[in-house]
């Protein structure tokens, strides 16, 4: 494990006492999932065509404190909503082998809805225990676009298994992360997100092929003794939210630039001969992509545009990172962040004009959207020395621009000074 500075004792220490109070239990019995945000630097939109990503988590995230309840029964609150959050395990499993259309849109609107995914998730390993537990992300902070629901629900996940002493492996709960997202809550994300929370190392990038499912874990150079600490001194994360908030599953936009995705890799396909193949853009040999491009209606055009220059900048920026070239990486953070709005087409007004303040903040290195793109914050990476100064810019100048979004967020936590992160773990 590394040295990340959270979570601290005395949040670990609050939720404890929270679970203990919930279930007359000891606090030494209570048992803690930490589960970070993670951000996307390289590899945006390309997961779910089975791209090649990069990713980090950070130091902020979920926590999950939690007790074996002893029978089927899972009891929670959470220190973000009202009110508490009883069923159990059977009824979760009823409901689904009963249809799970009507449940789905019950389950939107319940903040206990991931609690009940990631049961669906693990029903083939024969759960038998439920859990009592308390669920918080990280006090004051906007979590739009960093993943959160991909936290959480690898939050539940490792309580539930734990509380069941289950040994399951990062790339098992991989997938039923994925069966809770595109399952149960019906959202064509890729695996880019759970992958990052559960298989990212502290001050590392983490390089995924999403078709092969081979990762590894680029480091940053050893660049004198202190090297364990030289690239924290080196550079910093800043997270500016613009204050727009809506779920995935709400918007549109996001399952029809999939559709587009796999509609411009049929098209590439079926012109090089290869018909057969599943639909996806990573089925596509480049070659194939240059030699058919030309007949891609003009929105296909772009997405498929989008797909191959992401991967290669990936590449590219694994290189940089590899070698400690922090600018050159945040140069194509930054090209990867034109490529989303002219060719993913995706960013609403106020987060194009967020990313382009963070590139005229003092010290900052790249910046793009972070997430889907359609709502939450973008992420750059900034000189350490000059994170403060650029993050005061930073809300100064969104809120001349968006007086109204700026003033619904606690301008304390509207642009937030971040360091890496670790993997998701119980403690």
């Amino acid at each position: 494990m590394g040295e990340s500075s959270w979570p601290s004792e005395a949040e670990l220490n609050g939720i404890r006492q929270v679970v203990s109070e919930m279930s007359g239990r000891g606090m030494e019995e209570v048992r803690v999932v930490v589960s970070p945000y993670r951000i996307c630097p390289l590899g945006a939109h390309i997961d779910h065509q089975g791209g090649i990503v990069s990713a980090m988590t950070i130091n902020r995230g979920i926590l999950l404190g939690f007790v074996p309840s002893g029978d089927t029964q899972v009891i929670l609150r959470s220190g973000q909503f009202k009110g508490e959050v009883r069923f159990r395990i059977d009824e979760v499993s009823s409901t689904m082998n009963n249809g799970n259309d009507a449940s789905k849109k019950l389950e939107e609107s319940d903040w206990g809805s991931y609690a009940r995914g990631a049961i669906y998730a693990l029903q083939s390993r024969g759960l038998v225990q439920g859990i009592i537990g308390y669920i918080c992300g990280t006090e004051g902070m906007d979590s739009s676009g960093i993943s959160s629901s991909a936290a959480v629900g690898v939050a539940y996940l490792l309580a539930l298994e734990n509380a069941n002493n289950l040994m399951v492996s990062a790339e098992e709960n991989i997938e039923y992360d994925r069966l809770i997202e595109n399952e149960f809550r019906g959202l064509r994300n890729g695996i880019l997100d759970q992958s990052a929370i559960l298989l990212s190392s502290y001050g590392s990038l983490l390089c995924m092929n999403c078709k092969t499912k081979e990762h590894k874990l680029i480091h940053p150079p050893k660049l004198g003794k202190n090297h364990k600490t030289e690239w924290q001194e080196a550079y910093k994360i800043l997270l500016a939210f613009s204050g727009l908030k809506h779920a995935l599953t709400e918007n549109s936009g996001y399952n029809h630039r999939v559709a587009e995705c796999q509609e411009a890799a049929m098209v590439l396909l079926h012109a090089s001969g290869d018909g057969a193949a599943e639909p996806v853009l990573s089925n596509v040999e480049p070659e194939a992509y240059q030699t058919h491009k030309h007949i891609l209606e003009p929105n296909l055009a772009k997405r498929a545009e989008h797909y191959f220059s992401e991967n290669m900048r990936v590449k590219k920026g694994l290189k940089a990172w590899a070698s400690g070239r922090f600018k050159d990486f945040g140069t194509l953070v930054t090209e990867s962040g034109l490529s989303s709005i002219q060719n993913y087409e995706c960013g609403s007004r106020p987060l194009i004009q967020l990313r382009e303040i963070l590139l005229r903040a003092p010290g900052v290195f790249g910046a793009r959207f972070s997430g889907a793109g359609f709502r939450g914050c973008c992420v750059a990476l900034v000189d350490a020395d000059l994170a403060a100064e650029a993050a005061s810019f930073v809300r100064e100048e969104y809120r001349k621009l968006q007086p109204d979004l700026a003033s619904q967020s606690n301008q304390e936590h509207a642009v937030v000074i971040c360091e890496a992160g670790d993997c998701a773990r119980v403690i």
